[in-house]
């Protein structure tokens, strides 16, 4: 079975070491944001390589190998389900995203979400003009669904596009989770980079009720002088 073939492989590659190094530096204690996540100790291109031989998993298996209790089985799910939406038409994009969204609550940590979210739920969002749906999900109580959301917006600032991150970011101003004030920062970040205009607009008008971490991250690549002012205005 290809699902059993995989999920074998991946842990021939186990390593007990890197794994609890893993599990501290992705949060699993009791309390914290991964809390019960279980680590096998992969490193990333390892998990791509994998994936790349399993190129013709069905979704449906790819779906029970997201649904793992094991970190690495669904984060090679997700690049194996990006790598099948890439290469999708019109309606099997559709039921990728689809399939995507509906198995959100197993897509439980911030490299799980990144990876993904921007080439899936971004890509489909902004082909379908669907930013609608981003806007629902940045208000969702799940701090991955809201994950989701934010990064989703990267495939639309590649596109020029800048109005989804800078509508959700302004929704997220108040969330209290720091991986939020985290993702929204890099987003208005990479905004600025394409249009300082914009990111300033921003930042003139919600500099004082950003989250410090938001702000620190967002004013990162603007020059020391005016980076200097946004904080002290803070």
């Amino acid at each position: 079975m290809p699902l059993n073939s995989i999920k074998s492989e991946i842990r021939t590659h186990a390593d007990k070491q890197r794994a609890h190094l893993m599990q501290r530096f992705f949060k699993t204690g009791k309390g914290e944001y991964g809390h019960g996540d279980v680590f096998l100790g992969l490193s990333v291109p390892q998990q791509r390589k994998i994936a790349k031989r399993h190129y013709d998993m069905p979704l449906s298996q790819i779906v029970k190998l997201l649904r793992g209790k094991i970190h690495e089985e669904r984060f090679t799910a997700l690049v194996l389900m990006v790598s099948k939406y890439q290469k999708a038409g019109h309606d099997e994009q559709d039921a990728i995203a689809k399939t995507y969204l509906a198995n959100a609550k197993w897509i439980n940590n911030w490299d799980l979400v990144d990876t993904s979210a921007p080439q899936i739920i971004g890509h489909w969002s902004h082909e379908r003009a669907y930013a609608d749906k981003l806007y629902a999900l940045a208000k969702s109580k799940d701090l991955w669904e809201r994950r989701i959301a934010v990064l989703a917006t990267f495939h639309f600032i590649r596109q020029n596009d800048y109005k989804p991150t800078l509508k959700i970011c302004t929704l997220l101003l108040n969330d209290k989770h720091d991986l939020m004030h985290k993702a929204c920062g890099w987003m208005l970040r990479e905004v600025g980079k394409r249009s300082k205009p914009n990111l300033i607009a921003f930042l003139d008008r919600h500099a004082t009720r950003m989250p410090r971490t938001m702000l620190r991250y967002a004013i990162e690549k603007l020059p020391e002088p005016a980076r200097q002012a946004y904080l002290a205005a803070k």
